[in-house]
C-alpha cells in the first residue's frame, strides 16, 4: 500500500508575539510566521511557500532578514535558545547555519538583527542575564559578548548601516552605542534614560538615530547624545535640549493621554521615515530643507471593519511591525490581533486631501482560539468560528475568504449544511440556524441550546445534533423539532459523528465512554467505557464497522464491536484530535504540540508514523474534505492551515467519483430588487453623464477656437516684432567685430612686452638663489667640526668625575661600619634597662586596670544613650552617602571620559611627533631635489617657450567655451519664464472648472426637482385612476337596478353625493374641447421648431468642423515657423553676448556698451505688454462662459415650467347632477 503524506499547501493566520513578524524579500513577496512555519507569500499571484520550524521547539520569538534579502534568521525556543538561518534564494529555503550561545545558558533570543554586508549577527538574550552576542555566523563563531541591561526588558538591536563594528541597542530606560574593538564590545555613549522605555529605534544616517518611547516621543541621537526630540501627536518641531527637557517635567504631569500614543515600530525610507503613532496609526515624517528637521507629512489608518460587530474595534489593534518594500513602493504593517495590511505609498501622497487608509494584505485572520471547523459536499467551503467572536467562509479551491461576520457572543461551534446554503453556529446562550447569504449571514431559526461545544449535521442534512453538556439533542433540518435527546454520558460530550447512512451516531466525552447510538430509535447500540482517558475526539471507518478514538492517556484505540482491538502509542504526546480519508487509506491525528502524524492503515504492530510541523499550540479540530484531496486543521494559535493529501511520488490520492461543485447562492428577494433598483440607477445616471460630457466637449470646441484666434493674431505681432529686433542685432553684431579686432591687436602686442620682462627678472633671482646656497653649505659644514670637538671633550670631562665619586663614596662606607657597632652595644644595654621598666609597669598597670574598669561601666550607660541617638543620625547620614556615592559614580563615568579623551590627546601628540620626523627627513630630501632641480632648470627654459605655445591656443579654446556658455544660460531664462507662464494658465483652468462645477451642482439640483414634481403628479393620476375603478364598480352596481326606477334613482344620488362636492360644480363642459385643441396646436407648432432647430445645427457643425480644420492647419504652420525664428533668434542673441564680453577688454569702446543694456529692458517690457494682454483675453473668455451658463439656465427653467403645467384631461370633472 502507497504511503499518504501531507504538504502544508496554504494558511490563514498570523503568529503574534514574534518581534519583526513581517518582512519584504522582494517587491511581490512577504514573509510572516504562521503555526510552527514561516510562510512566503505572493501578494500579486497569492501563492505561498513554507519554510518548517525544528521539531521540539517551544515557539518562535523573532525574525530577522539580511541586507541583501539572502538569509533569514529564526530564533526559537527549546531546551536551549536557537538561531536557525535559511537561505532564501534556494527553492526549499535549505537551513545554512544552527547557532547557540555555547557554554552560555540562555533559554531564548528576543531580537536580532545582520550587519549591513550580511556577514555578521546580533542576537540579544533574555533575562535575567540579557547578554549580548555577536557572531561571524557562517562560521559559527562568537566574536563577542557583553551584558546589555540587568533589570528591564531590550525591544531592539541593530547595526549601524555604514559600520559592522557599532551596534545600537534600546530597551527599557537603555540607549546604548557598542563599539567592536580589540575582540571586545565597548560602550561608547553613557545617556541616562531611566524613565524613558524605548520600544523601537532605527538609523537615520551614520550617526543619526531616532527612537520611539511608551508615552508616544521620539528621541533623536546625534554621535549617541539626545540631539531633540517630539511628541509624534502634535507637528514635529526642533527644539534645543534645554527645551524639550523642560517641557518634558511639564508633560510629565499630563501623561495620561500621550500614554495611549505607543511608538512601537520605526522604518526608515529615502524622504524620511515611518512609525506608528498610537492604536491603528502610522504617521509618515519626511525631511525638510531645514537642518535636522522632520515634518508630518501624512497619517495611515487602519479602516473600521463593516463586517464586525464593533467597527471602530479595528481602528483599536496596536501595529507591532512595518516594512518597506525594496522599491520603497509598499507600506506594510502587522498588528497585535494578527492581521496584516499594506497601502501603497505613491496613493497615499496622492490623497493628500483625504485621509489615507490600510487595505488588507490577504484576508482578514482570526485573532482568537478557533473552536470550531466543518466543510460541505456541495461547494469547496470551509466555514470557521473562533472566541474572537466571528464566523468566517473560506473558499480552498481559490484560497480566498468568502464572508465573515462578528457578533455580540463568543462561538463554541460550527456545522455546514451539505448543500453550503445553510450553516448552524453554536453560540453562548443559543444555537442558532443561519442562512449564507451573497454577502451576509442572518438567522432564521434560534433554539435554546446553551454553550453548544458540537453540533454536526447528518450526511443527508435532513438531521443535525448538537450537544449540551452531556446530553445530545438531534433535530430536524425542516421541521426544526426535537427528535431524540440521548443520554448516557456522564461527563461532557467532545465529539459527535455520524454514520455514512445517517443510521447510527458515535460520541465520546470526558467521562471515557465511547457510544455508538441508534439515529432512529435512540437506542445505544455499542460502548466501550475507559474511566482512566478523557476521550477528545473521534472517528468512523468508511465501512462503519470500526472506531477509532483519541483522549488523554496519549493512544490512537481503534475498537470494533465493543473492544480496544489495538492502541498505538504517541511518545507521551497527547492527541487531541483524529481525521480519517473517505478511501480509509490513513489515519491522520492532531497533537497538543500543534504537529500532525499520518498513520497507514490497518495500522501497524510497531510506532509508524510520519510527523509534520504545522501549529504552535493544540490543534483545536481536524477534517479531511469529500474528495481526499486536502486535509484541514485548525488551532489554538488562530491560524486555518490546509494540507494537501498526496502519495510518496507526490501525485494526489485517486477519486471514486469526480465531485462537481455547485455555483448556487442565496438571496433576498429585498435585496435582490434595491440591486436592480441601483443598476436601473446607474444606467440612467450613465446616460445623463453621457449628455454632459457631449456638452461639455462642444463648449470646450467653442473656448479652444476662440483661443486659436488669439493665439494666432499674437504670434504674427510677435514674429514681426522678432524680424525688426533681428535686423538691429546684425547691424550691431558688424559694429562690434570690427571694435574686437582691433583690441585684440593691441593685446598680442603687450602679451610679448610683458613676457620679455618677466624673463629677465627670473633669471636674475635665479643666480641670486644659486649663490645663497653655496654660503650656507659653507656654514653647515663649519658647524659640523665644531659639535665634533665639543663630544670629545665632553666625554674626558665624564671618565675624570666618575673616578672622584667612587674614592668619596668608599672613604663614608668606612665610617658608617664604625658608627654601627657603637650602635650594637647601646642597644644591649637599653634591653636590660626596658625589662626592670617592664614589671614596675605590670604592677601599675593592674591597679589602673580596677580604676579603669570603675569609668568605663560609667561610660558604658551614657554611651548606650549617645548610640541611640546616633543611630538616627546614622540614618540620615546613609542618605547622604547614597546621594554622595551616586555623584561619585557620575565623578567616575566622567573620569573615564576624561581618560580616554587624554588617550585620544596622546595619541595625536604621538603621531604629531612622528609628523615631525617626516618634515625633518622632507628637508633633507628636499636639499638633496634642490640639487636636482638646478640640473633640469636648463631643460625647463626649453619646455617652458613650448608651453607658452600651448597657452595660445588654450586661451582661444577658453573663449570659445565661454561663447557656447552664455547661449545655454539665456535658453534656460527663457524656459523658466514659459514655465511660469504655462503654471498662469494652469490656475486659470483651475478656476474654469470650479465654475464648471458650479454650474453642473445647480443644473442637477434643478433635475431633482423635476423629479419630485414628476413623482407627485404620477401619484396624483394613480388616485385618480383608483378613483375612476371606484366610480366603476359603484356604477355597474346602479345598472343592476335598472329595471326598478325608484332603486336606480337612489343609488344615482348616493353615486352623486360621494363623488361630486358641491364646490366643485362648475359647468366647464363646453370649454373642454377648445383647450384639447388650442393644447394640440401649440405642441405641433412647437415640434415643427425644434425639427428646424436640429437642421440648422447639424448645417452649422459641419461649417464650423471645415473652418476648424483650416485653423488649426494654418495655427501648426505659424508654430513651425515661430519655433524656427526662436531657434534663430538665441543663435543671434548668443554672438552678440559674445560680441559685449569681449567689447569690454576694450577701453575706446565702453561707451557703446550702454546702447545693448538699454534694449534689454525694451524687450522685456514687451513681454510684459503681451502677459497683460493674455490676462485681459482670459477674463474676456471666462465672462462669456458665464452669460452661456446664465442663457442655458433660462431655457432649463422654461422647459422645467412646460413639464409642471397640468394636462387638459386632469382637470375635468364631472358636470352638476340635477334632480
Amino acid at each position: 500500500m502507497v504511503a499518504v503524506v501531507a504538504q502544508s499547501h496554504h494558511v490563514f493566520g498570523l503568529r503574534t508575539g514574534v518581534k519583526n513578524n513581517l518582512l519584504f524579500v522582494d517587491e511581490q513577496t512577504v514573509l510572516f510566521p504562521c503555526g510552527n512555519n514561516c510562510v512566503r507569500y505572493n501578494i500579486d499571484q497569492k501563492w505561498q511557500r513554507f519554510i518548517p520550524g525544528t521539531e521540539r521547539s517551544q515557539g518562535m520569538h523573532a525574525l530577522a532578514i539580511s541586507p541583501n534579502r539572502r538569509y533569514l534568521a529564526v530564533s526559537e525556543h527549546g531546551e536551549k535558545g536557537t538561531i536557525t538561518i535559511y537561505d532564501l534564494q534556494q527553492e526549499q529555503s535549505r537551513k545554512r547555519k544552527v547557532l547557540t550561545a555555547g557554554e552560555i545558558k540562555v533559554q531564548e533570543f528576543v531580537c536580532m538583527a545582520f550587519s549591513p554586508d550580511s556577514k555578521y549577527l546580533l542576537g540579544q538574550a533574555g533575562g535575567p542575564d540579557w547578554t549580548l552576542f555577536y557572531w561571524v555566523w557562517e562560521k559559527h563563531k562568537v566574536m563577542a559578548t557583553v551584558k546589555t541591561t540587568s533589570t528591564g526588558p531590550i525591544h531592539q538591536v541593530s547595526f549601524n548601516p555604514h559600520d559592522n563594528t557599532q551596534i545600537c541597542v534600546s530597551g527599557n530606560g537603555v540607549f546604548k552605542l557598542f563599539r567592536y574593538a580589540e575582540g571586545a564590545l565597548k560602550q561608547s555613549n553613557f545617556v541616562k534614560m531611566e524613565t524613558q522605555n524605548i520600544l523601537s529605534h532605527a538609523w537615520m544616517s551614520e550617526e543619526r538615530v531616532i527612537a520611539g518611547t511608551e508615552t508616544g516621543r521620539l528621541l533623536v541621537f546625534e554621535s549617541g547624545n539626545l540631539h531633540w526630540e517630539m511628541n509624534v501627536a502634535r507637528k514635529a518641531s526642533t527644539q534645543d535640549l534645554e527645551r524639550s527637557q523642560e517641557k518634558k517635567k511639564s508633560e510629565d504631569t499630563f501623561s495620561e493621554p500621550s500614554s495611549l500614543l505607543q511608538v512601537t515600530a520605526i522604518t526608515v525610507y529615502s524622504k524620511g521615515f515611518a512609525c506608528s503613532a498610537g492604536p491603528g496609526t502610522v504617521c509618515l515624517f519626511e525631511k525638510t530643507e531645514e537642518k535636522d528637521n522632520y515634518k508630518k507629512t501624512r497619517e495611515i489608518k487602519i479602516p473600521p471593519d463593516p463586517c464586525s460587530n464593533e467597527p471602530s474595534q479595528t481602528e483599536q489593534q496596536e501595529i507591532t511591525t512595518l516594512c518597506i518594500s525594496p522599491s520603497e513602493e509598499t507600506l506594510a504593517a502587522s498588528t497585535d490581533r494578527g492581521q496584516l495590511y499594506n497601502i501603497t505609498l505613491s496613493s497615499a501622497e496622492l490623497s493628500k486631501g483625504e485621509q489615507a487608509q490600510f487595505e488588507f494584505l490577504s484576508h482578514s485572520f482570526h485573532s482568537g482560539i478557533i473552536t470550531g471547523l466543518s466543510i460541505c459536499l456541495r461547494k469547496p467551503l470551509i466555514a470557521t468560528c473562533s472566541l474572537d467572536h466571528s464566523v468566517r467562509i473560506w473558499n480552498f479551491e481559490n484560497n480566498a475568504l468568502e464572508l465573515y461576520k462578528e457578533f455580540q457572543e463568543e462561538s463554541y461551534s460550527v456545522a455546514l449544511h451539505p448543500s453550503g446554503l445553510f450553516i448552524l453556529v453554536g453560540f453562548s446562550d443559543k444555537l442558532r440556524l443561519m442562512n449564507l447569504l451573497i454577502d451576509d449571514v442572518r438567522t432564521f431559526k434560534e433554539f435554546t441550546v446553551r454553550g453548544c461545544r458540537e453540533c454536526v449535521f447528518s450526511h443527508g442534512g435532513h438531521m443535525f445534533a448538537a450537544v449540551n453538556g452531556n446530553v445530545i439533542h438531534i433535530y430536524s433540518t425542516t421541521t426544526f423539532e426535537n427528535i431524540l435527546n440521548l443520554k448516557g454520558h456522564n461527563g461532557k460530550v467532545r465529539s459527535v459523528v455520524w454514520g455514512a447512512d445517517d443510521s447510527r451516531l458515535v460520541s465520546c466525552g470526558m467521562d471515557g465512554a465511547v457510544y455508538e447510538w441508534n439515529a432512529l430509535s435512540g437506542k445505544r447500540e455499542s460502548e466501550s467505557v475507559l474511566k482512566s482517558c478523557s476521550y477528545t475526539g473521534v472517528v468512523l471507518s468508511p465501512d462503519t464497522k470500526t472506531i477509532f478514538a483519541v483522549g488523554s492517556d496519549c493512544t490512537l484505540k481503534e475498537i470494533q464491536d465493543c473492544q480496544i482491538l489495538r492502541e498505538v502509542l504517541s511518545d507521551d504526546i497527547a492527541y487531541t484530535t483524529i481525521a480519517m480519508t473517505r478511501s480509509g487509506r490513513a489515519l491522520f491525528t492532531g497533537t497538543a504540540i500543534g504537529t500532525v502524524r499520518a498513520i497507514k492503515y490497518p495500522l501497524p504492530l510497531q510506532k509508524d508514523w510520519t510527523e509534520y510541523q504545522g501549529h504552535s499550540a493544540p490543534i483545536t479540530k481536524m477534517v479531511v474534505t469529500f474528495d481526499d484531496q486536502y486535509l484541514l486543521t485548525v488551532s489554538e494559535d488562530g491560524c486555518l492551515l490546509i494540507w494537501k493529501i498526496i502519495d510518496k511520488e507526490g501525485r494526489g490520492l485517486k477519486r471514486d467519483k469526480e465531485l462537481s461543485y455547485a455555483e448556487e447562492i442565496l438571496i433576498t428577494k429585498s435585496d435582490l430588487e434595491e440591486k436592480n433598483q441601483i443598476m436601473l440607477e446607474l444606467k440612467t445616471r450613465v446616460e445623463e453623464l453621457k449628455m454632459e460630457n457631449e456638452y461639455q466637449l462642444r463648449l470646450k470646441d467653442m473656448n479652444y477656437n476662440e483661443k486659436i484666434q488669439e493665439l494666432t493674431e499674437m504670434f504674427i505681432q510677435q514674429m514681426e516684432m522678432l524680424k525688426t529686433e533681428n535686423q538691429v542685432l546684425k547691424t550691431e553684431k558688424e559694429k562690434q567685430e570690427a571694435a574686437h579686432q582691433k583690441a585684440l591687436h593691441e593685446l598680442i602686442e603687450r602679451h610679448s612686452m610683458e613676457q620679455q620682462d618677466l624673463e629677465s627678472t627670473n633669471n636674475q633671482n635665479l643666480l641670486l638663489e644659486y649663490e645663497k646656497h653655496q654660503e650656507l653649505q659653507l656654514k653647515c659644514q663649519k658647524m659640523q667640526d665644531s659639535y665634533e670637538e665639543k663630544l670629545k671633550q665632553l666625554e674626558d670631562g665624564k671618565v675624570q668625575a666618575l673616578e672622584e665619586i667612587s674614592q668619596f663614596y668608599e672613604a663614608k662606607l668606612q665610617e658608617k661600619v664604625l658608627i654601627l657597632g657603637q650602635c650594637q652595644d647601646e642597644s644591649r644595654q637599653q634591653v636590660i634597662e626596658f625589662e626592670k621598666a617592664k614589671k614596675d609597669m605590670e604592677v601599675d598597670a593592674d591597679i589602673e586596670l580596677q580604676e579603669v574598669r570603675d569609668k568605663f561601666k560609667r561610660k558604658l550607660q551614657e554611651e548606650k544613650e549617645i548610640n541611640l541617638r546616633l543611630k538616627g543620625e546614622t540614618g540620615i547620614m546613609k542618605k547622604k552617602f547614597s546621594s554622595l556615592q551616586r555623584e561619585i559614580d557620575d565623578r567616575n563615568l566622567e573620569i573615564e571620559r576624561l581618560k580616554v579623551e587624554q588617550k585620544e590627546l596622546q595619541a595625536v601628540i604621538k603621531s604629531l611627533e612622528k609628523d615631525i620626523l617626516g618634515l625633518k627627513r622632507e628637508v633633507q630630501e628636499r636639499d638633496e631635489a634642490i640639487q636636482d632641480k638646478e640640473k633640469h632648470i636648463y631643460d625647463l627654459r626649453k619646455k617652458r617657450q613650448e608651453q607658452e605655445k600651448i597657452k595660445f591656443v588654450l586661451d582661444y579654446k577658453i573663449t570659445d567655451l565661454n561663447k557656447q556658455i552664455e547661449p545655454r544660460e539665456n535658453e534656460i531664462k527663457e524656459k523658466k519664464e514659459q514655465i511660469q507662464e504655462m503654471e498662469g494658465e494652469l490656475e486659470h483652468f483651475h478656476k474654469k472648472n470650479t465654475q464648471l462645477e458650479l454650474a453642473i451642482t445647480e443644473l442637477k439640483l434643478k433635475l431633482k426637482a423635476t423629479d419630485k414634481e414628476m413623482h407627485k403628479e404620477m401619484q396624483r393620476v394613480r388616485g385618480m385612476e383608483a378613483l375612476v375603478r371606484k366610480f366603476k364598480i359603484d356604477l355597474h352596481n346602479c345598472v343592476g337596478f335598472i329595471q326598478e326606477p325608484r332603486k336606480l334613482k337612489d343609488s344615482i344620488r348616493e353615486l352623486y353625493e360621494r363623488y361630486v362636492q358641491q364646490s366643485d360644480v362648475v359647468e366647464i363642459v363646453g370649454e373642454d374641447a377648445d383647450i384639447q385643441r388650442e393644447y394640440s396646436r401649440q405642441r405641433e407648432h412647437l415640434e415643427r421648431n425644434v425639427a428646424s432647430l436640429k437642421r440648422k445645427l447639424a448645417k452649422d457643425t459641419e461649417v464650423h468642423r471645415a473652418t476648424n480644420v483650416k485653423i488649426m492647419q494654418e495655427n501648426v504652420f505659424l508654430i513651425k515657423e515661430i519655433n524656427d525664428l526662436r531657434k534663430e533668434l538665441t543663435v543671434v542673441r548668443a554672438q552678440v553676448r559674445d560680441y559685449e564680453s569681449q567689447a569690454g577688454l576694450n577701453k575706446k569702446n565702453m561707451v557703446k556698451t550702454p546702447t545693448s543694456i538699454q534694449r534689454k529692458p525694451a524687450s522685456a517690457s514687451a513681454a510684459s505688454v503681451s502677459r497683460l494682454n493674455f490676462e485681459e483675453e482670459a477674463e474676456r473668455i471666462i465672462q462669456l462662459q458665464r452669460l452661456e451658463i446664465q442663457r442655458l439656465r433660462h431655457e432649463l427653467q422654461g422647459h422645467s415650467q412646460t413639464l409642471s403645467l397640468p394636462s387638459p384631461s386632469a382637470i375635468t370633472k364631472l358636470p352638476a347632477l340635477t334632480t
